[in-house]
C-alpha cells in the first residue's frame, strides 16, 4: 500500500491538493492512505521551502503547488513505481 501525506495547514491549496491526490489515485487505482500533516514541526521533517507538499512513502515529491490531475498522475506514477 501507498503511503502518501499532504504537508499544510490546512488552506485552500493544501484542500485543493487533497482532492486531486485523491482523483489521481482514483484513475491510477492504486490504494493508498492519505495523512493530512498540518502540524509545523513535522512538516520541517522534510525539505520543504512552500506548502502545501506531496510526500510518498515518506520522499517529497512536490511543494508549493497544486498540479492538474494530469501532471499528478505522472509523478504519482513516478514515486510509486520508484
Amino acid at each position: 500500500m501507498v503511503n502518501i501525506k499532504i504537508l499544510g495547514t490546512g488552506c485552500p491549496k493544501c484542500q485543493a491538493l487533497m482532492k486531486v491526490t485523491a482523483e489521481a489515485l482514483e484513475e491510477l487505482q492504486v490504494e493508498a492512505t492519505i495523512q493530512e500533516v498540518k502540524d509545523i514541526n513535522a512538516i520541517l521533517e522534510y525539505p520543504i521551502m512552500f506548502t502545501p507538499g506531496l510526500v510518498v512513502n515518506e520522499k517529497l515529491v512536490l511543494s508549493g503547488e497544486v498540479p492538474s490531475k494530469g501532471k499528478l498522475v505522472e509523478i504519482l506514477k513516478g514515486a510509486i513505481e520508484g
